[in-house]
């Protein structure tokens, strides 16, 4: 590989589980699956920085079958040991090869999905732009990024939808059971936004209203933490701008516009 071949990033740690990413791609399977169904020619998906082992590429596959059995995943790593490892598991519509952010992929091929989790949580906030900006230049016309973040066993998790026009909306999605406070996806927020839970960010103010809501919603516990939250969903949809309904706040998930929860200053 060339100096100009040279893929586009850094490799990091790598840390994976089986099931991680579940929530993420129950999302893309679900309100994001029309992405897929849209596509002429059979969709390819991208599993950006999949890390050091192969597991999470291999389930997005099997998940997405469902919505087009013809779709093609491509995991993607920088470090070629690491696509190395993962080769013996390829097949028919699932593929790894090393790259970065500049998404190699065959000449002409855009990718309906690239799905980035716990990769740019390992960069520096500036970093993040140019990051999405190579992405979003490789993407099919109704394509989308999805830059994400998650705890080790994916119980918590976070991320950011980005198309060709920018970032569109920030999607939080809990496990109920145990859940103390929404908040607690604080901690896995995306790299954009992990810096700006302070005073004085809109992200900040809405883990708060969200927090609050939770808190006077808590008559419904005994229903249920799900009945919890989806009446702590529907008292914050008074004030902001929620673009999901009750059918994704039942799994424990919810999607507010980006332009509500943007960063208020530059990094």
């Amino acid at each position: 590989m060339s100096s100009r071949q040279r893929p586009v990033g850094s490799i990091t740690r790598g840390t994976t589980n089986p099931n991680r990413l579940r929530r993420c791609d129950r999302w893309i399977a679900g309100p994001q699956g029309w992405r897929l169904r849209r596509s002429g020619a059979p969709p390819v998906v991208v599993d950006l920085g999949y890390g050091a082992s192969p597991i999470t590429a291999v389930e997005l596959h099997q998940r997405l079958r469902a919505v087009r059995d013809d779709v093609h995943v491509v995991g993607i790593e920088i470090d070629p040991d690491r696509v190395a490892a993962a080769k013996p598991l390829e097949r028919d519509g699932l593929s790894f090869r090393r790259g970065g952010f500049e998404v190699p992929l065959d000449a002409g091929v855009r990718p309906s999905v690239v799905r980035a989790f716990n990769v740019l949580r390992q960069y520096a906030e500036d970093e993040v732009p140019a990051a999405w900006s190579l992405v979003q230049e490789r993407l099919a016309p109704d394509g989308l990024l999805v830059d994400g973040t998650c705890d080790e066993i994916g119980r918590r998790a976070a991320w950011v939808a980005v198309d060709a026009s920018g970032p569109v909306s920030l999607t939080l999605s809990l496990r109920m059971g145990g859940l103390e406070r929404p908040s607690a996806v604080a901690e896995r927020l995306p790299k954009a936004l992990i810096h700006r839970n302070v005073p004085g960010e809109p992200v900040h103010a809405f883990l708060a209203d969200l927090d609050r809501a939770w808190a006077r919603s808590a008559p419904r516990a005994s229903w249920g933490a799900r009945q919890r939250f989806l009446a702590a969903v529907s008292e914050v949809r008074r004030s902001w701008p929620v673009l999901d309904g009750p059918a994704r706040w039942r799994l424990g998930e919810l999607t507010v516009d980006w332009a509500a929860v943007a960063p208020a200053t530059a990094a």
